[in-house]
């Protein structure tokens, strides 16, 4: 008899439009689909053609229509200021009601777009809110973004409308977000018409003339905005991503199938149940902010959790685990290097002890591929399932999981379990034909994929197709590398251009960050390919160490060579690693392997947009010249 889980998954397979028909049923639409799926145009897939749809009323008022308007839906914990804050459903909409008053009345209509340039603060939720009650189409920025990064996407958006705060506060400091704001408008050819600025107090903010207003100031005069109904197929938000060229791709959201994917991920996926406490450790410039701190909890009627903090030094390793405790929370999403953080600090885990964390039930881990080392870390410290589960911005929400509200299966260490029902994921080789079970190859989604997913890119279908589709006609090709083994889990090892061919061996660079990261000494790690006369390229790692290791970093280096060869064999030709302080990130936690790969081989390279701390960078090239590599001719 087929497992619930196989159930789930083949109803979703066989009749698409019915599954997906009957999840939509659980929101409020104000005009009902002409069809489910719109499939008259491939590759240009529409969800729920001909519906009319408002995502902030499905996330606030149908709750308050409900008998929940006091049902906490927001607790803001900013261990950086020392304040939280908690707002139930009925603040929460009265405010972004108000501020959705202000965008209409500087002229904010259906369609317009408007760039969020904030800080972690509960206002960049009511931004993003407010310009879904009224049909704008926002666009967040991550906050503190170079100016030239912000400009491309002011150019491309072209906003009616900017909404910015005046400062971040990042370890300690304050980054001011305003001058980097006033720097990208010079730059940026096309010109918003206002700026609405919410200053906080360690910064105020320069305010120009006729262009800047005062974000409090003008939602004090506001009169409340009603929600406007959209298009399901309108776009709720365009978020960028980095595209292979520099220029930046702008993921388009549409409403209906966006709301109706991850009101049905709450429950499913995540387990989580209408008014318990749901977290996600990210940041809302980011799509799991997007889909993770605002939407679907909201739209689920879970009470979020947004956190302005660090998961280490705010005030130490066991900031996570005070803020689950005070707040009650059951679950918490957050990314790998994030435990690995709280890993290299507290190896043993030492912090935990102080908290009581019984009522939490589940750890989720994406973002970065999950070592099965850290996994099993977190599952010792916290005796509680660690669900590592993989998707992407263009996906927006989960493509591979261990769904809990379904059936939990059983773990296999370094696979993110398997296919969420919705999905059709195959493995293709080079030329497009499916491997063997267990054979890496490319990872690939058929079309058309499910609700919530990318439909396009905002203004270039070209580039869509260009993009996602050309190589694998048929298919969205992820650009990550891996296998399905034959009871039919997924293993993410790479991203495609992180598969390196050692002496015509296509290997892993994944598979060796397992090896490394499994030594007890290691806390962090990883290995890019570099250039090598011999054998064309040689796998190069990376290591940094826990806390308190006071073996010699030769013989820890000597280790982890025997390792690999250990697990892996010869054919890795694994001979060389470095030790570093500190692996070069985006502020979202991803490593940037592909600017490690071109300081190594001595190449140009563009300083990463996204890149947490630069300085990083000038260590790496100080570590690798005595190895021989990072020299200029």
């Amino acid at each position: 008899m087929a497992s619930r889980y196989e159930q789930v998954y083949a109803a979703a397979k066989a009749d698409p439009e019915g599954f997906w028909a009957e999840a939509a049923r659980a929101l409020h639409w104000t005009k009902t689909w002409d069809r489910v799926l719109d499939a008259s145009n491939p590759p240009f897939y529409r969800w729920f053609a001909g519906a009319e749809c408002n995502t902030c009323y499905n996330a606030l008022d149908r709750h308050i229509e409900a008998g929940h308007g006091d049902r906490i839906a927001l607790i803001y914990d900013s261990p950086v200021t020392n304040t939280i804050r908690k707002f139930t459903t009925l603040e929460l909409r009265d405010k972004v009601a108000k501020l959705a008053g202000a965008l209409q009345s500087r002229g904010i209509v259906k369609g317009d777009r408007v760039i969020i340039y904030m800080a972690m603060t509960p206002e960049a939720m009511m931004a993003m809110l407010a310009c879904a009650r009224i049909g704008a189409i926002h666009s967040v920025v991550f906050g503190g973004f170079a100016p030239r990064e912000l400009a491309t996407r002011i150019d491309d958006a072209k906003p009616k409308l900017i909404i910015a705060t005046s400062c971040g506060l990042e370890a300690g400091r304050v980054v001011e977000y305003k001058p980097l704001l006033d720097q990208a408008i010079d730059m940026a050819a096309h010109k918003p018409s206002a700026c609405l600025v919410f200053q906080r107090p360690m910064y105020a903010g320069p305010m120009t003339e006729g262009r800047d207003f005062d974000f409090d100031a003008e939602i004090a005069k506001a009169a409340p905005a009603d929600c406007v109904p959209v298009q399901a197929t309108d776009p709720l938000y365009v978020l960028y991503t980095s595209g292979t060229t520099g220029i930046p791709k702008g993921v388009v959201r549409q409403n209906g199938g966006h709301m109706v994917a991850l009101n049905w991920s709450m429950k499913n996926i995540y387990g989580v149940n209408p008014g318990e406490v749901y977290w996600a450790a990210s940041d809302v410039g980011w799509v799991v902010g997007h889909s993770y701190i605002v939407y679907a909890p909201l739209i689920a009627g879970c009470t979020t959790l947004l956190y302005e903090g660090k998961p280490v030094g705010t005030p130490d390793a066991g900031a996570y685990w005070r803020v689950i405790e005070q707040h009650k929370v059951v679950a918490l999403f957050t990314a790998p290097t994030a435990f690995r953080a709280i890993k290299k600090e507290d190896p043993k885990a030492e912090l935990l002890k102080k908290y009581d964390l019984s009522h939490f039930r589940t750890l989720f881990l994406a973002g970065e591929r999950a070592d099965p080392d850290t996994v099993k870390w977190a599952e010792d410290a916290l005796g509680k399932p660690v669900i590592d589960h993989w998707w992407q911005t263009e996906t927006g929400w989960p493509v591979a999981s261990n769904c809990m509200g379904i059936e939990v299966l059983p773990v296999k260490h370094g696979s993110p379990t398997r296919i969420v029902p919705g999905y059709d994921v195959q493995v293709l080789d080079d030329e497009g034909h499916p491997v063997k079970a267990g054979n890496i190859g490319n990872i690939v989604i058929k079309l058309p994929m499910p609700p919530g997913c990318l439909p396009t890119l905002w203004n270039n279908d070209d580039g869509y197709r260009r993009s996602y589709l050309a190589r694998f006609p048929g298919y969205y090709n992820t650009g990550d590398a891996g296998f399905i083994d034959e009871d039919g889990y997924i293993f993410i090892m790479s991203r495609t251009d992180d598969i390196i061919n050692v002496a015509g061996h296509r290997l892993s660079t994944g598979g060796m960050e397992e090896v490394l990261a499994s030594h007890p000494d290691v806390a962090e790690c990883a290995v890019v390919g570099v250039a090598d006369a011999l054998k064309g390229q040689v796998p190069l790692g990376f290591v940094v160490l826990k806390a308190g290791v006071t073996k010699a970093d030769d013989q820890i280096l000597r280790e982890l060579v025997q390792l690999v060869r250990e697990r892996i064999g010869p054919v890795a030709a694994f001979k060389q690693a470095a030790v570093v302080k500190r692996l070069p990130k985006t502020r979202s936690g991803k490593i940037l392997r592909g600017t490690m790969q071109k300081i190594a081989d001595a190449q140009d390279y563009r300083m990463p947009a996204t890149i947490d701390d630069p300085a990083i960078l000038g260590e790496i090239s100080e570590v690798l010249q005595p190895l021989g590599y990072a020299k200029r001719p």
